[in-house]
C-alpha cells in the first residue's frame, strides 16, 4: 500500500490546481458575459455563456467537496484516528483505504 499521507496531500495539490484553472475560467466567462457585444445566447451552434458559467460553478463545487474531504482525512491523521470506521471504531481495511484515501467508513458501514 502506498503512503497514505503522500497521497492525500497530492490529491490536494491537484484539487488545489483545478480550483485554480476553473477560477481562471470562471473569471474569464464573467468577462464575457459582461461584454455588450456577446450575444451568444442566440447562437444555435455551441453553448451559451450561461451554460459554460454553470457546467464551471458545478465543477468548482464537487472540487470543493473533495477538497474538503482530503482536508478531513488529513486532519484524522493528526488526531490518529485515520483508517478508524466512524459509525463501528473498527479498522477500514487497507484495500479500502488504497482505492478511497479518505473513506471515514468500513466497507461494512459503507454498505
Amino acid at each position: 500500500m502506498t503512503d497514505p499521507l503522500a497521497r492525500l496531500r497530492a490529491r490536494a495539490a491537484e484539487l488545489d490546481a483545478l480550483l485554480g484553472r476553473l477560477d481562471t475560467d470562471d473569471a474569464a466567462v464573467r468577462a464575457d458575459r459582461s461584454a455588450a457585444t456577446a450575444d451568444d445566447e442566440h447562437d444555435p451552434e455551441g453553448s451559451t455563456l450561461s451554460g459554460e458559467w454553470q457546467r464551471i460553478d458545478a465543477l468548482r463545487r464537487s472540487v470543493l467537496d473533495e477538497r474538503a474531504e482530503v482536508d478531513a482525512a488529513l486532519a484524522r491523521m493528526d488526531a490518529g484516528t485515520y483508517g478508524i470506521c466512524v459509525v463501528c471504531g473498527n479498522v477500514i481495511a487497507p484495500g479500502r483505504l488504497e482505492a478511497r484515501p479518505m473513506a471515514t467508513t468500513c466497507i461494512d458501514c459503507a454498505a
